[in-house]
């Protein structure tokens, strides 16, 4: 049986689950908080940073959200074609992959993490994430133009679905970008996506900038 450590309002969590869930892979969600000490100290001892999630598949232990659904790909297979067979149209999924991991979550969680740190979000911090953010939705709006939006769940769908759940509530995404704002709500409205934010929903009270009254 697989054993994944993360918490269900994490967005690289989410990444996982979205694989797991798309696929039917059985597993056991070993859920992080303060009355799970013991899966709070397995994971600060499984990576360098001691982050999650992290994928336990009997000797292999398994951390960053990416590698994890790479692994499931390669040993848990199922009707989700998480990678493509080819190899230069998987070099391509990789890449979009990167795009909404660092080019969307990255920028957005600046904010979150500023809002932590100091109780509060300054205006040079919001208008320099909003801008980059702008940036990122005009290049992934453009990039719709020429992606099919299958029902299917790939790495793309993994990575783009938390990424722009979460991004959306600190800068929302323009009506100018109507590709965009349809592909997150065809991404939301995803089994495997629906799940992971329904199960999130008790915890929104503690998103650091305030959760919108909205998804």
């Amino acid at each position: 049986m697989l054993r994944l450590y993360g918490h269900p309002f994490s967005s690289y969590t989410w990444k996982v689950l979205i694989a797991l869930y798309a696929n039917g892979t059985a597993f056991e969600f070993a859920e992080l908080g303060p009355d799970a000490e013991v899966h709070t100290k397995f994971v600060a001892a499984a990576s360098p940073q001691g982050k999650f999630p992290v994928l336990v598949d009997g000797e292999a232990v398994v951390f960053e959200a990416t590698a994890i659904v790479e692994h499931l790909h390669l040993h848990h297979p199922g009707p989700a074609p998480l990678l493509p067979a080819d190899p230069a149209e998987a070099v391509q999924v990789r890449m979009w992959d990167r795009v909404f991991d660092n080019y969307v979550m990255a920028i957005m969680q600046e904010s979150v993490a500023e809002a932590i740190r100091t109780g509060t979000l300054s205006a040079a911090t919001r208008t320099d994430v909003e801008m980059r953010l702008d940036r990122s939705y005009a290049w992934i709006d453009h990039w719709l133009a020429g992606y099919g939006q299958p029902e299917a769940i790939s790495l793309v769908e993994c990575a783009a679905a938390p990424s722009l759940f979460y991004a959306d509530w600190v800068c929302p995404i323009p009506d100018h970008y109507p590709r965009l704002k349809a592909w997150r709500a065809h991404l939301l409205a995803l089994p495997a996506v629906s799940r992971c934010v329904e199960d999130a929903r008790p915890y929104r009270q503690f998103f650091p900038l305030g959760a919108p009254d909205r998804d």
